[in-house]
């Protein structure tokens, strides 16, 4: 036997052959992620809600090229006389309704928006308070998670997630201890960790929400302000990168999207997976198996919720 072309399997754990291959040519450049990108956000920035079906796709299939961090901008510290957001007709909580609305309408991620009217959030700061310290004491995926059901309970299902008990509830749905986080939060640290992340989005440059600023090992970069179609941000991550083309992952399956994700709306599932509202059903069906998930509706907008 020839004994120096042998191999262990790592897969198998077993021992034998290595094959006729000698030599092989490798590509370890993907394994040092050069590229350091910066989502600017806010848990009541509707655009960003409306942002993200393709955000999580351009993740899903490119973010084996980045560094993802997530830096909250400070949308809304309190109401006050003046004008809020000027350029959208905001002066007021109740101006913020019909705003909400419209983007829900468009982007078809659902927005309710009514709570603005009879009882308003009334700052920003408390849930992004939260989501730093989840940040800074737990893994940053679970911060993201917080991220992600605050929008779900704010913009789809009308909660006001500035209100500690909803906080709190929202906390220990992620598998935290919610009282122990959200009164952490409201401690001069979590105001500490907040003012980091706005020092930083001035730094930046950033002016509005949602903005994802790509910079590469020489500090040079793009600014993507506002909700752009995928194809913007993996031009901008080529140019950044210096690439002509770029190695998309394949779309991972609907039941370990699920399986991960624990709620999609129906325009998530389209943009990920390139099919047509009407043929969402057929899709649904033929990924999923009847007992993995239910399927209810909200704003005349369908939504899978795992088993």
């Amino acid at each position: 036997m020839n004994n120096h072309n042998m191999i262990c399997d790592l897969e198998t754990g077993v021992c034998g052959v290595a094959g006729e291959e000698e030599m092989g040519f490798i590509d370890l450049n993907l394994t040092k992620k050069s590229i350091d990108l910066y989502y600017v956000t806010d848990p009541i920035c509707s655009h960003c809600w409306a942002l993200e079906p393709v955000l999580r796709r351009f993740v899903v299939q490119y973010g084996e090229y980045f560094n993802f961090h997530t830096v909250m901008g400070g949308l809304l510290e309190k109401w006050h006389d003046g004008p809020i957001d000027p350029a959208n007709g905001i002066y007021k909580p109740a101006d913020v309704a019909g705003h909400w609305r419209e983007v829900g309408e468009y982007s078809r991620m659902p927005i309710d928006g009514s709570l603005m009217i009879g009882n308003p959030v009334q700052s920003s700061y408390p849930p992004s308070r939260v989501f730093k310290v989840i940040q800074k004491n737990h893994h940053v995926e679970l911060a993201y998670d917080f991220l992600r059901r605050a929008r779900e309970d704010l913009f789809a299902f009308n909660r006001n997630i500035s209100e500690t008990s909803v906080m709190i509830e929202i906390v220990n749905n992620i598998g935290l201890d919610g009282e122990a986080i959200v009164k952490e939060a409201e401690q001069p640290i979590g105001q500490q960790l907040l003012n980091e992340d706005f020092s930083l989005a001035r730094n930046l440059g950033v002016r509005g929400f949602p903005t994802i600023i790509m910079i590469n090992e020489e500090n040079k970069g793009v600014k993507i302000v506002g909700g752009r179609p995928l194809e913007y941000y993996a031009a901008g991550l080529k140019q950044v990168l210096n690439e002509k083309e770029l190695q998309p992952k394949p779309q991972p399956s609907l039941s370990s999207l699920l399986e991960k994700e624990k709620l999609l709306f129906s325009k998530e599932i389209e943009v990920m997976y390139d099919i047509e509202k009407s043929d969402l059903n057929t899709f649904v069906e033929k990924e999923l198996s009847q007992e993995s998930y239910q399927q209810k509706e909200v704003l005349g907008e369908s939504y899978l919720i795992k088993s």
